[in-house]
């Protein structure tokens, strides 16, 4: 403002202006944007869903982001109280979170089906308004099916009960029964009900590994259609995998392997495994494998020779995998884990190894293809089959598809409207300070530790030229899956060569990092969110990675609920541990809801018996006011548009730039 009085600006803010006058070429079209951006401000804020540690179990996930881990039902309870039985409720419920499979029972069963539509068809309408009324008219059209868009808008929209609109209201219905579209408009709009039940999803880390389907996971996410990413140690093995690091080629197919998973990589990522096969059938034929046979509940149901083959195949590319990893130890020592250098401790002729100080007998003699001379170098054979195993990888077209939509959606940490997402940890020592820790010769810690990190596995996965930066991203990616002060991992070792050959289960223990010891202290978790950017009296960390063990008394809830594990078993491998089966987290805009699952039966007898996932649910917090859209990162940006735009307005009214037609 000048000494007259009048607003003035700069000629950046001019240029600036002029751009955006191509979007609102005049007063009316920006002062009516401004007038639609208040009044999103002020729109019940949207629902996030948070879920972490999923772990290839594709059944479970797929259903708890059907029901939305409980929101559907609510809103099925919101809407129909006591007017419904339970058995109603149920029946419908499924048929939202399974319209395609529920009707082909439903229309063996159903003697009057014309009816059942009819009743159906107006209860689905009754929820999707609900759903949808938190949305502006603009962002559900955008949602709705292409098929359907201009009926489904002209339904949620009207009020049937209006006497003049009920006869229009009932005809449109009619009309769907008569031209046999019920059906497709079922599955229409129960889909759009699932879509509009959760505004953003939050991933928080380990889509892979144990459970057989995390590539199904994967096709999932990618058609969802608001979401992000944290990456857990699982996720950058595989990421590290794609982008051609040898050692996390190695550990992608071991734990493939181990869980007897290996179809994942054969045939949904058309890796051939023949050649591995090959080898460990020529080096270990004679050799019984027994730590190395497959652990899952799929591998009881398989043949005994084809757990022989895998558990030879697990063995061959374990010993591959340590070569590797001490290479990649002697490469970078500011890793700091030559401790982890093992093959060299081993007196192969006695079989006994040198652990701090002590000798332990080895369970597993045979090593057929180490030099004990040279222990860390593959043998002839060892290199062409790793490096046919890193051009398949490189080359299969889904997991590279995967690893770029890994690489766009996630991150190693998110902020999103006052909670801090990262998988596992934050590095601490035991005062609770932020660990440094070394990036190509520098120190860094909290923050910018985190943002280093992934600008440095970026560059192992983009940077398409052989060079030096390129490996050493490649390896940073590996160090992530299991460093001693990796945030993904968390722990001082990882014990997966004492697991398989050491018996004394005192050499197996995995030292957690300080921050484990330290997220229920409040001071330390306002530290966090602080280092952050973030305001600890309203602000929240939300993780996994360690399955809280609620069998043994453990609360996901942590320092006061400042902080939310989130991992509380998803894995069927942990939930003898855990007790449970997961917890997810529901934040909408009256506050937090944590979730407890129960195992999930099979998705058949979600779909025929209506098994829904029994949930236990835990209101965190609960606001008095109602929160609006104002309230979140997406309202800050809208002010900031409401702004830009006021500056418009005034630059139009002063005459400084023109208004076109």
């Amino acid at each position: 403002m000048n000494s007259n009085g009048k607003i003035t600006f700069d000629e950046a803010d001019l240029h600036y202006l002029k751009l955006l006058s191509k979007q609102y070429p005049n007063i009316a079209a920006a002062s009516t944007e401004i007038i639609n951006l208040q009044a999103i401000l002020n729109l019940p804020k949207g629902t996030e869903h948070f879920i972490s540690d999923v772990h290839g179990e594709h059944e479970s996930f797929s259903h708890v982001l059907r029901n939305a881990s409980g929101v559907i039902k609510r809103k099925i309870d919101d809407v129909f109280g006591n007017s419904l039985r339970e058995s109603e409720k149920k029946s419908l419920a499924t048929i939202i979170y399974y319209p395609e499979q529920k009707l082909e029972y439903i229309l063996k069963e159903e003697k009057d089906i014309e009816d059942w539509y009819k009743i159906t068809l107006y209860r689905l309408i009754q929820i999707c308004k609900v759903v949808s009324s938190k949305y502006t008219r603009s962002k559900v059209r955008k949602a709705l099916p292409k098929d359907f868009g201009y009926i489904i808008e002209e339904l949620i929209h009207e009020d049937s009960d209006v006497a003049n609109k009920q006869h229009y209201y009932n005809n449109i219905i009619e009309t769907i029964i008569k031209l046999d579209r019920s059906n497709a408009f079922i599955i229409s709009i129960s889909k759009l009900i699932q879509r509009l039940a959760i505004d953003r999803l939050h991933v928080i880390g380990d889509i892979y590994d144990r459970g057989p389907g995390a590539d199904i996971i994967l096709d999932t996410l990618m058609d969802y259609h608001s979401l992000d990413i944290q990456w857990g140690n699982h996720d950058i093995v595989w990421m590290g995998a794609a982008a051609g690091s040898e050692a996390c080629i190695c550990n992608a197919i071991r734990f493939s392997a181990r869980y007897a998973n290996l179809h994942i990589i054969e045939e949904s990522y058309g890796i051939n495994l023949l050649p591995l096969a090959t080898f460990a059938m020529e080096y270990y034929d004679d050799d019984p494998c027994t730590n190395f046979m497959p652990k899952s509940i799929a591998a009881k149901e398989l043949p005994e020779k084809e757990s022989r083959l895998i558990a030879m195949m697990h063995k061959a590319i374990t010993i591959i995998q340590f070569k590797l990893e001490g290479q990649i130890i002697k490469r970078h020592p500011e890793y700091d884990m030559d401790s982890r250098l093992l093959l060299d401790k081993i007196d192969y002729e006695r079989g006994t190894i040198c652990l701090n100080q002590r000798e332990y007998a080895l369970n597993d003699r045979h090593f057929p293809t180490i030099d004990p001379a040279n222990p860390y170098e593959l043998t002839v054979e060892e290199k062409k089959l790793i490096d046919k195993l890193k051009s398949s990888f490189i080359s299969s077209i889904k997991l590279q598809e995967h690893a770029r939509f890994l690489f766009s959606k996630g991150s190693m940490y998110t902020v999103y409207n006052s909670n801090l997402l990262f998988h596992g940890c934050i590095p601490m020592d035991e005062g609770g300070n932020f660990k440094k820790i070394k990036i190509g010769g520098r120190a860094y810690s909290g923050k910018i530790f985190f943002d280093e990190a992934e600008i440095l596995v970026r560059s192992g996965y983009f940077n398409n030229c052989v060079s030096e930066e390129k490996q050493d991203g490649m390896d940073f990616a590996w160090y992530l899956w299991c460093g001693p002060d990796s945030p993904l991992f968390g722990k001082k070792k990882m014990a997966t060569f004492e697991r398989y050959f050491i018996d004394d289960e005192e050499t197996h223990i995995e030292e957690k990092n300080q921050y484990f010891y330290l997220k229920d202290d409040e001071e330390i978790c306002n530290r966090i969110l602080r280092e952050f950017g973030l305001n600890p009296d309203n602000s929240h960390i939300i993780n996994g990675h360690v399955p809280v063990k609620v069998r043994k008394g453990e609360s996901p809830i942590k320092a006061n609920g400042k902080l939310l594990d989130i991992d509380g078993g998803f894995s069927r491998a942990y939930q003898p541990e855990t007790g449970i089966a997961g917890y997810t987290l529901i934040y909408n805009s009256y506050g937090l809801i944590l979730a407890s699952h129960e195992p999930f039966e099979s998705t058949i007898k979600a779909i025929e018996e209506e098994k829904d996932i029994l949930s236990t649910n835990v209101i965190l917090e609960q606001v008095f006011v109602r929160k609006t859209v104002g309230d979140t990162d997406i309202g800050a940006e809208l002010r900031n548009q409401i702004k830009d735009l006021t500056m418009l307005l005034t630059a139009y009214r002063n005459g400084l730039i023109k208004e076109q037609e």
